[in-house]
């Protein structure tokens, strides 16, 4: 127990590796081998995650669960992990929906389970690596795995143009991720050297940062973000998204949507906020520009959905709407702010990964997602309808749902700073109930519109097991998101007093508005 106490962000780590690993070994004509292995190691994966939230202290300042060793002596890098409030959050996350993807695909996928489930296990541990990694050598190498997995869960069990998506991913997350790289060394050799020791570690360079030029951080910030914002993605970033979605099999929608677009929001709040210039008219610009492209990302998103024929491609080009909403509340640079973007993040997970498993529902019955062959399902499908309702409310921001706590936190952030920029925000709000609620209305209501539809069956005991917990979570965080609040208040405050300090000191002196007097003084 000593072991697995001191380090448990290992034994998280690499558990779903193991369970790769072991695949490895299962002869190929044990199929159903393959889907007993792979969920087992998906069960158990988030398991072991579960003592982070019973050991974990929602008051801790700095990084908890942290191990530190030497791994690649020569260059400076080490094998740092650790985990805040916010990371914990992510990696809950990570492990939970890992474990629901991994259930989703016990009947849909029927050729390579092998492959398959080894796939999903290695892009696991690939996401993991990157919430917990305090050392941007460790970091870069885990933002990387993660590419390989998932490019071949798209090219390989994907639609019709599985092969154009899956490059098209793969090509623009490279590109960030080599611009990232640069970034990466340049913190590294403009960082004093210790002892004429140069290191990889975040919190040590993050620091050094801060004595850098207001220039430099500039450059540097823009390399750091152009990676992040095509993980996101932000507009006009986001035209891989869709693709992708569109193509990928049930259970890499659920973990790109859920999982993969948070590792570019953990980017900007991590990496990105403290590289942001001391002096008040760049830092303006900065989050201006930022600003701009999340309310036109959140506006534009949901504009376009409003305008798909394909339930999946509807609900990706959503997403790019509500991550606008995360990446809003970053940049208000306030707590509030912070904080809903980062429960946002959560909720988003929920919800729009329940909405890809309802897809694969209809979809693993008709093999189609055009939203024109389906009409009046609640009448063969009472219990699917109940649970697709809730929800499409729990994505549309209802009150009582997790969306709305989100939501509602991000957009008092941004009032703050801007009343324009929570009224923009309020529009996004508007359409996305629109776009939902349109779809929801075509593909539930009416008279059973084709026969095929008529005898469809409800849903079984596994798609229940996989929508069910989603559901329940997503009436907790909207009734009683206190718990999840507390585990990221800590972290944020620490965040927001290095990024924003003059929000505290205006809250001292009971100034009217916590804003950044250059951001204020050119919105209005």
């Amino acid at each position: 127990m000593d072991f697995f106490a001191h380090h448990l962000l290992s034994v998280i780590l690499y558990t779903p590796l193991v369970g790769a690993l072991l695949l490895l070994f299962v002869p190929r004509e044990s199929e159903g081998a393959h889907r007993v292995v792979g969920n087992l190691f998906g069960v158990l994966g988030f398991l072991v995650s579960l003592p982070l939230l019973r050991w974990f202290k929602p008051g801790w300042s700095g990084f908890a669960f942290e191990e530190n060793t030497a791994w690649i002596p020569s260059i400076g890098a080490r094998y740092h992990l650790g985990v805040d409030g916010i990371s914990l959050l992510l990696v809950m996350l990570t492990t939970f929906l890992g474990m629901i993807a991994i259930l989703s695909s016990w009947s849909a996928i029927k050729q390579r389970q092998k492959e398959y489930y080894i796939l999903l296990l290695l892009l696991q541990t690939g996401m993991i690596g990157v919430f917990v990694s305090l050392d941007f050598f460790l970091f870069y190498v885990f933002w990387e795995v993660m590419l390989v997995p998932m490019y071949f869960l798209i090219g390989v069990w994907g639609s019709d143009r599985r092969l154009y998506a899956a490059i098209k991913f793969f090509l623009y997350t490279l590109a960030g991720s080599v611009v990232m790289l640069l970034a990466i060394l340049a913190l590294y050799f403009y960082a004093p050297a210790a002892d004429g020791t140069r290191t990889f570690d975040v919190p040590t360079l993050l620091a050094a940062a801060q004595t850098f030029s207001d220039p430099l951080k500039v450059w540097l910030f823009w390399g750091f973000f152009f990676a992040f914002a095509i993980k996101v993605p932000m507009f006009p970033f986001h035209t891989w998204l869709p693709d992708a979605h569109t193509e990928a099999p049930t259970a890499g929608s659920v973990i790109l949507a859920g999982v993969l677009l948070k590792m570019g929001t953990y980017g900007f709040i991590r990496f990105s906020l403290p590289l942001l210039p001391a002096d008040a008219a760049m830092r303006a610009k900065i989050i201006h520009i930022v600003i701009v492209l999340s309310l036109i990302g959140i506006i534009y998103g949901a504009i376009v959905s409003l305008m798909q024929k394909d339930m999946k491609r509807l609900i990706a080009y959503s997403s790019v709407s509500h991550l606008g909403f995360c990446t809003l509340g970053i940049f208000a640079l306030n707590p509030n702010g912070l904080a809903g973007s980062v429960l946002q993040q959560i909720n988003h997970g929920i919800s729009t990964g329940a909405l890809f498993l309802i897809v694969g529902v209809l979809y693993e019955r008709r093999h189609t997602r055009l939203i024109s062959e389906f009409g009046g399902l609640a009448t063969p499908m009472p219990n699917f309808a109940a649970i697709y309702l809730i929800i499409s409310l729990s994505s549309l921001g209802m009150p009582l749902l997790n969306g709305f706590i989100g939501e509602f936190t991000i957009l008092q952030g941004a009032f703050q700073v801007s009343k324009a920029w929570a009224a923009w925000g309020s529009l996004g709000v508007v359409l996305g109930a629109a776009y939902l609620l349109w779809l929801y209305q075509r593909v539930m209501f009416g008279p059973v519109t084709q026969f095929a539809n008529e005898e469809l069956p409800d849903l079984n005991l596994r798609e229940y097991a996989t929508l069910v917990p989603l559901v329940i979570l997503a009436f907790w965080i909207g009734i009683y998101p206190k718990p999840f609040f507390a585990y990221i208040e800590r972290p944020v405050q620490r965040i927001v007093e290095q990024v924003n300090p003059r929000f505290y000191q205006a809250e001292r002196t009971q100034a009217p508005t916590a804003e950044i007097p250059a951001v204020a003084a050119e919105t209005k």
